[in-house]
């Protein structure tokens, strides 16, 4: 299911010829989105995930590709790391007693609408290339396509380590696979994994 508000008119019959259900809030019920009067249009608009009734199957976890296990040997220490962008900024700090990666947007702290810290178990930064799409504004800027099927190279955080690693997508229908660099299958830490995509 893909929840989302807005998007250009020519690329609406795209998702609606994908693969998923789309729900924008005029095709939703009632109660699923609202907006929040103490923010800026357009950053007021919120979706209610559990009002959407979606019941998670663990055939979806693995179809992302993903696979969790204990951590395994080598990689580097590390507990700190910042992702930069042209005009934005992400950094993941591991916090031990927590056993969780912290993470902050343009340096302030990222929490849910209800003040509650994001984190996560595992930190992805997917190096990948970014080229212009067919799709632009009407000022004639053009939308980043970020290529995610194929292979290259990443960097996964989990338990205060990083660990170079190769990533591998077949097809779009296939999920990303994440193995070290000689080939070996490279878990992640059970809990929520964020992926962040980068250029090399």
């Amino acid at each position: 299911m893909l929840a989302f508000s807005g998007a250009q008119s020519k690329l609406l019959p795209l998702i609606a010829g994908a693969p998923l259900r789309a729900v924008p809030p005029e095709k939703a019920a009632e109660d699923v989105y609202y907006r929040d009067d103490a923010r800026a249009a357009p950053h007021d608009l919120f979706v209610r995930p559990g009002a959407l009734k979606v019941a998670p199957q663990a055939s979806a976890l693995e179809s992302t590709g993903f696979r969790f296990g204990p951590r395994p040997t080598g990689g580097t220490p590390e507990t700190h790391r910042t992702i930069r962008f042209p005009s934005a900024r992400f950094a993941f700090d591991w916090v031990e007693y927590e056993g969780r990666w912290r993470i902050t947007m343009d340096g302030e702290r990222a929490r849910t609408s209800a003040g509650k810290e994001l984190a996560a178990s595992t930190v992805v930064v997917q190096y990948t290339k970014v080229r212009p799409s067919q799709f632009h504004d009407r000022s004639g800027n053009v939308s980043p396509f970020t290529e995610t099927v194929g292979e290259g190279g990443a960097r996964v955080l989990r338990d205060g380590h990083a660990y170079d690693a190769r990533w591998k997508r077949a097809s779009a229908e296939d999920g990303t696979h994440f193995t070290t660099p000689d080939g070996r299958l490279l878990p992640f830490a059970k809990g929520q994994v964020w992926v962040v995509y980068a250029q090399p």
